[in-house]
């Protein structure tokens, strides 16, 4: 009990919750803007793993770490009109489109990196993006290393959270989103083009998707390899329905795994030779179902996520 307790009380732990919860946020951003206006986005896995490997190889190859965010936002924007087309455009089934993306990128992203880097023991390196200084904040006893020490992804990340959650339920842009995914017919007939919503909420979120995967890449390591994303992106898909298609209840979905993940990774060390290391792996995502599976009863999903949009046709 005590151990766990020196781990709470750690602001390393704090710390490492809001590192861990970077991508998580972004990615759930990603994916939660795309169902709102009725698009299921599988992909979002192989887009973050593209990401991290195009941001990272701009950086690589001389551009600045925010060239290599834009550069992994755009490929994932990229990924985004390609995934709108098979799904908007051609009504093909939103699950097989976004696993085809996923598998493609993924393999597209490894392929590029072969191409381009050469093949060494030891993956190259770049100098990733380093913890802010903030005056006043990054000094206050505790709370400034663990909230205030952080590099400038995560707490774009946050804001990013905090705008969208503004857009889609404080702007026009944002109800036409959300009216897009509960019923892209009366949408039309209020004068709204359902398809250009689904394509600009797509592309969006894809390109959060990319970024989600940048930050591991040039934020949270400094190399990239091709199994580096691990099931992020899947726990992005669950964190949209534990967080009932909410952007402020994502935020925090990302958050409680982050938390989940950073206490298992110090009980590991503490309790070595006592409990199996594979226990510990499991911990964040046996209660992350848990929760899932209590607040999902209680999930409202959008009623046109997965329909696709035919104009005209009822």
């Amino acid at each position: 009990m005590s151990t766990l307790f020196d781990i709470l009380a750690s602001a390393g732990l704090w710390a490492a919750v809001l590192r861990i919860a970077t991508p998580l946020i972004l990615g759930t951003l990603g994916a939660l803007l795309s169902e709102r206006a009725g698009v299921l986005h599988l992909g979002i896995e192989g887009i973050m793993t593209f990401g991290a490997m195009i941001g990272w190889l701009a950086v690589y190859n001389g551009a600045d770490l925010w060239t290599g965010f834009l550069v992994a936002a755009l490929a994932g924007a990229a990924f985004g009109v390609l995934h709108a087309m098979l799904t908007v455009t051609l009504g093909l089934s939103q699950h097989v489109a976004g696993l085809g993306v996923t598998l493609f990128a993924s393999s597209f992203s490894y392929y590029v990196f072969r191409m381009l880097v050469p093949v060494a023991g030891t993956p190259p390196t770049i100098t990733p993006f380093q913890p802010l200084d903030i005056p006043g904040l990054t000094s206050l006893p505790f709370f400034g290393p663990a909230f205030f020490a952080q590099t400038a992804p995560t707490y774009l990340a946050i804001i990013a959270a905090l705008l969208l959650g503004l857009v889609l339920f404080r702007t026009p842009l944002g109800l036409a989103i959300r009216m897009t995914g509960e019923n892209p017919h009366a949408a039309e007939s209020q004068g709204i083009n359902p398809v250009a919503i689904r394509y600009g909420a797509v592309i969006a979120g894809s390109a959060l998707m990319g970024m989600a995967g940048a930050f591991l890449t040039l934020s949270a390591f400094n190399s990239f390899f091709p199994t580096m994303v691990q099931g992020r992106g899947w726990i992005c898909i669950a964190l949209v329905v534990f967080s009932s298609w909410r952007p402020g209840r994502a935020l925090l979905g990302a958050l409680l795994f982050a938390f989940f993940d950073g206490v298992q990774l110090r009980l590991q060390p503490a309790l070595n030779g006592i409990v199996p290391y594979q226990l510990f792996l499991m911990i964040p995502y046996l209660l992350s179902i848990a929760a899932l599976a209590i607040m999902a009863r209680r999930a409202r999903v959008p009623q046109a996520l997965m329909q696709p949009y035919r104009r005209g046709e009822r």
